[in-house]
């Protein structure tokens, strides 16, 4: 049976098909729903004309692979949960659409995050931290390929920071300093669990992971990484380069880099300078990244709920 999965983030929508653990489409787009109200609690009527038209489309595809709307699960993120108008925009998608949206909590997204990277590949015996780095919010996770230990969300996505620091393009080393002291003060609960647990590498996924590892592929390579390879490795070194690279240029310039995509090209570089705090507070100097997130973990779910009860 074919299932259909749509994941709703905060800045891009992502629609996966697939039958039998076979993917047969994959797409994103980008919806911007979070742009202009994230930090205000709500969603744009512009916000919502654009996720309109991404989910009709969506729809189109669904309906050409003959999949009955039970069988598509859509899943609403941060900028969802957050938004003192969610219903009126729930309603709004199911009229326009017929689909139906499922807003979940932070923590049930990071349960997802987990089973998708672990479906990819990246977490073996040793102490992960799991990044996943969103446009309204990010997951942390620390576990290892047999369970979680620990995991939280923090409405601190690259949105968030974008439109709360980033004044100046290139940023500005004033603006750096405030978000590390913004990370600090934010991510407390994260700081206490990894003094615990002790991770000795990072597993990133999602939106800047993904692009770090185009740029890498790029310029070591001059070429894309294979679209079936789910697993890599950032050397500490290459991500250092980049992330200064990222810093001082401008929004022109940093489109200009090959590997660089329009939708990732302002929010990579708040999503780096977290990156770094991560890497530099908690001494962490291994980095993996899983191109598998969100939407692979609940379809790894649905997979796992479908073979138990037969």
């Amino acid at each position: 049976m074919k299932q259909a999965v749509i994941d709703l983030g905060t800045n891009t929508f992502h629609l996966m098909i697939t039958k039998a653990g076979q993917t047969l489409f994959r797409e994103s787009r980008p919806a911007k729903i979070g742009k202009s109200g994230i930090n205000q609690g709500f969603i744009t009527d512009e916000a919502i004309e654009r996720a309109v038209a991404v989910l009709r489309y969506f729809r189109t595809v669904i309906d050409q692979h003959q999949i009955p709307v039970d069988q598509v699960v859509a899943i609403g993120t941060s900028a969802i949960r957050n938004a003192g108008n969610q219903a009126e925009f729930i309603e709004r998608i199911r009229q326009e659409t017929g689909l139906i949206i499922r807003s979940i909590s932070g923590d049930e997204e990071a349960g997802y995050i987990y089973a998708g990277v672990r479906a990819a590949g990246t977490l073996d015996d040793q102490m992960a931290l799991v990044v996943d780095i969103g446009g309204g919010s990010v997951e942390f996770i620390l576990c290892t390929q047999q369970r979680i230990y620990w995991k939280q969300s923090f409405e601190i996505g690259g949105q968030r920071l974008l439109e709360r620091f980033m004044e100046t393009d290139p940023i500005s080393p004033a603006a750096v300093n405030r978000l590390n002291r913004f990370f600090q003060e934010q991510l407390l609960p994260l700081t206490n669990a990894v003094h615990q647990y002790a991770p000795v590498v990072l597993v990133g996924s999602s939106g800047s992971f993904d692009t770090l590892v185009d740029l890498q592929f790029m310029h070591e390579k001059g070429y894309l990484p294979d679209a079936d390879q789910t697993a890599f490795e950032l050397p500490l070194s290459e991500f250092q380069r980049l992330y200064n690279l990222l810093l001082t240029r401008n929004h022109a310039e940093r489109m200009q880099l090959p590997g660089m995509i329009e939708l990732r090209v302002d929010m990579i570089v708040v999503g780096v300078c977290l990156i770094d705090y991560v890497l530099r507070a908690y001494g962490i100097r291994q980095i993996r990244v899983s191109t598998y997130s969100l939407k692979e973990g609940v379809l790894a779910n649905l997979l796992t709920a479908k073979n138990t009860s037969f």
